[in-house]
């Protein structure tokens, strides 16, 4: 399901007008098309005088697409030019992709190239990126490597989300909507000031919830003594989060902004259909969406507890600005699955019944501290400057079980689980000037010093039943990396409607370490920093007397030591370095009033990408020996201590879940009605160009010609007080496939149709 009230669901509609001040929206003008103001510099400024690329979607376009209780930052999926977003691990573990540069891995220690911030707060960890975003009043996307200014290096760019701020008048807003599956979604967020002029609040509140509708249809006592089958057994969740601000402002020179927030999450971890996909063949239409078979996994349970705060500090001298931001972030819970999606006699490997591949990760603790300082020059003159430095500092203990998929007999370890010590570091100096060369021609330059370090313990072996301890591997690991990152940028001011621009740009991503492999007594596997350059051009205008913007950017990179994932000869998921990866596209926003009552919104990406690397293989899907997939290649046999493994080499192929194109059209007209209230008809439409889920190309693993649409009729009563509509989300109920299990021919599919109501509205 993607979102719901399309009058906030457009392009165009996410483009609507901000004030330069980062508080309050503005609507857009009845002739033509508002500005928008970003913060990609870390100052306010007009996207189209802004060198770099940047998508934007406005606070109201992301209540839209969660109004059916989506998860809000999988909604953004597609819906900004060149991002792509999923899950195979429920709502508590999003993988961002953003020009095809992510990262597949399911580990909960993983390192992903896309960089969360949260009102200017770092998410790095896995679990930490999930936070709901919610009562936001703007989304930007910023495309490409962004070390300079942001985070702590990030290859692939940075998706930013600012939330509403307290203000010194009264200001209320909420949207709330009930759907299918008694799905509910209340966004809201209340404030005013305290003490006028001194002291302002912000109280804001996510609440989302669906109940089960998954039937599970595995006949018999599972593996975990639970009785089956069961109706409506998974598919529901309920995510409470709450976030209170302090704006304390005791003169013109000094503003302090206090923020802190919990959530309460309790749902169902992905579901696999086992099965699903047959040799051959990636069609999933025979799969019933509503059904699975799971022998194992208590019915995929995940539950997770989120608490943070941050304090931002702000001074104004004169002729600079001294900053401080810091940050606190801590997070415990568990996610429980039946990974092989169906039950293990149904599938027997060498005469056995085989999948039984349960498994559960749980972080015990986990404590993110990030502190950043920055001085920046009074903007608004041909000189822009600012400089700044960043720790940051990651921990957790975390719990990792997972059944063997290969037994001997009817044996099974019950001890077969390990216990993680992880600990990442960084420091960071960074610093950019921007100068107006002559008129209309302004030059900036960025750069950034970083040290990474990491360091993966070992607190527990997944010993023998009897408890004798057979792991040979590395107990304790430690990578450091030190590194450059720099950008430069050049942007024309043709004239006030068009704007070119050129940026190329160098960043890093650090050492990573993976130390799930430990439960099944192999070692630690580790990948060193992969860097990238990165250049892209581009065009910003705004025509027919301001009803049309039209935005767009050709772009290129190579990663050289690309870190990928694949299995190793025993089937164990590793991580490795890939000799180097090359991509290049092109993506394009247009957002058109052609009449005062209808506004139009288009998105496009386009993506080549390629694995360069003559030397690398990676397993292939098998079972019983078997290959149970149609690779493009045919795979090598190695026999092996579980039987013969199959592989096969990735040169050439694509970078995986990086789709070759991806189109959004977005539609609303309003009928003005006699007593100042607007009748209103929205509609958007995604399409997904093909996609490879995994490193090798097959028949089966792949997605073509995904799409989605929602519709949205209603009323929004005079002067915008409040908004009544219907709304249907994946209106045509498409199942589409979104993840695979390789060697289980298991599928993930997408939300299910949701219909329901929705009202919103705003108080000042």
């Amino acid at each position: 399901m993607l979102g719901v009230a399309c009058g906030s669901v457009l392009i165009g509609s996410a483009a609507l007008a901000q004030d330069a001040a980062p508080v309050q929206e503005q609507a857009a003008p009845a002739e033509g098309l508002g500005d928008i103001v970003v913060t990609a510099e870390r100052r306010s400024e007009n996207l189209q005088k802004v060198p770099l690329s940047v998508g934007v979607a406005s606070g109201d376009a992301l209540r839209a697409y969660t109004a059916g209780g989506d998860d809000t930052l999988l909604a953004l999926s597609g819906r900004v030019p060149g991002l792509y977003v999923e899950s195979t691990t429920g709502r508590i573990f999003p993988r961002f992709y953003i020009r095809g540069l992510g990262n597949i891995d399911f580990y909960l220690g993983a390192s992903q190239p896309v960089t969360i911030i949260q009102d200017d707060v770092i998410l790095e960890h896995v679990v930490l990126k999930s936070n709901p975003v919610f009562d936001v009043r703007q989304v930007e996307v910023l495309r490409g490597p962004q070390g300079s200014l942001f985070g702590r290096n990030t290859t692939a760019g940075i998706i930013k989300f600012d939330t509403n701020k307290p203000t010194n008048d009264f200001e209320s807003r909420a949207s709330v909507s009930v759907g299918s599956y008694n799905s509910v979604s209340l966004d809201a967020g209340v404030g005013g000031p305290l003490i006028k002029d001194l002291l302002s609040i912000r109280l804001s509140t996510l609440i989302q919830h669906r109940e089960n509708y998954v039937d599970n249809a595995f006949a018999g006592v599972s593996a975990d003594n639970t009785a089956t089958p069961r109706k409506d057994a998974m598919g529901g969740f309920d995510d409470r989060n709450v976030r209170v601000q302090l704006a304390l402002t005791p003169g013109e020179r000094f503003t302090l902004d206090l923020s802190g927030h919990a959530r309460w999450y309790d749902g169902t971890s992905t579901l696999f259909h086992r099965g699903a996909l047959k040799k051959g063949s990636n069609d999933v239409s025979a799969e019933p969406r509503n059904t699975v078979s799971l022998d194992e996994g208590n019915d995929n349970p995940q539950s997770y507890n989120t608490y943070g705060g941050s304090a931002r500090a702000s001074y104004d001298f004169g002729p600079a600005t001294l900053t401080s931001i810091t940050a606190y972030e801590t997070t415990s819970g568990f996610s429980r699955g039946d990974t092989d999606g169906g039950a293990a006699a149904n599938f027997p490997v060498r005469g056995v019944a085989n999948g039984f591949g349960q498994s559960q990760g749980q972080i015990r603790d986990l404590d993110q501290w990030s502190q950043e300082l920055r001085v920046a020059g009074t903007p608004g003159g041909r000189f822009n400057w600012q400089i700044g430095g960043l720790y940051f500092d990651n921990r957790d203990i975390t719990d990792f079980y997972q059944r063997a998929f290969f037994l001997t007999g009817t044996a099974r370890n019950p001890n077969n689980w390990v216990r993680l010590h992880d600990v990442n570091t960084s420091w960071a100096g960074f610093g950019q000037v921007s100068y107006e060369l002559m008129d209309k021609l302004t030059v900036t330059l960025g750069g950034r010093i970083t040290e990474d370090k990491k360091r993966t313990e070992l607190l527990k072996t997944a010993d023998q039943a009897n408890g004798a301890v057979t792991y040979r591997g590395r107990r304790d690991v430690t990578l450091k990396s030190t590194k450059p990152s720099w950008d430069a940028s050049i942007l024309y001011q043709a004239n006030p409607d068009v704007s070119l621009y050129s940026r190329i740009a160098q960043g890093f991503r650090g050492p990573t370490i993976q130390g799930r492999s430990a439960v099944f007594n192999s070692d630690f596997s580790t990948a060193n920093s992969e860097t990238i350059l990165s250049w892209e051009t581009g065009i910003k205008t705004r025509l027919l007397d301001n009803t049309l913007s039209l935005n767009a950017t050709v772009f290129g990179y190579r990663v050289n030591d690309i870190q990928l994932n694949g299995n190793d000869l025993n089937g164990n998921g590793i991580l490795f370095n890939g000799n180097k990866a090359e991509a290049y596209g092109m993506e394009a926003e247009a957002n058109w009033k052609p009449v005062p009552n209808l506004t139009l919104g288009a998105g496009l990406s386009l993506l080549h990408s390629a694995i360069r690397d003559k030397t690398t293989e990676v397993q292939v899907c098998a079972l019983n020996n078997v290959v149970v997939c149609t690779p493009s290649r045919v795979p090598r046999a190695v026999p092996g201590a579980f039987g013969t493994t199959y592989l096969v080499k990735i040169d050439g192929e694509p970078l995986p879940n990086a789709p070759e194109y991806n189109v959004d059209l977005t539609a609303r007209y309003d009928q003005p009605l006699g007593n100042g209230g607007r009748a209103f008809i929205a509609g958007d439409f995604n399409i997904q160009g093909y996609t490879q889920f995994v490193l090798y190309k097959t028949k089966e693993f792949t997605a073509n010609g995904n799409f989605e649409g929602g519709l949205k009729i209603g009323y929004a009563a005079p002067d915008d007080a409040y908004e009544l509509a219907v709304f249907a989300r994946n209106i045509t109920g498409e199942k589409n496939l979104k993840g695979v299990i390789e060697n289980y021919m298991a599928a993930v599919f997408n939300e299910p149709r949701i219909i329901g109501v929705s009202l919103s509205g705003k108080f000042r």
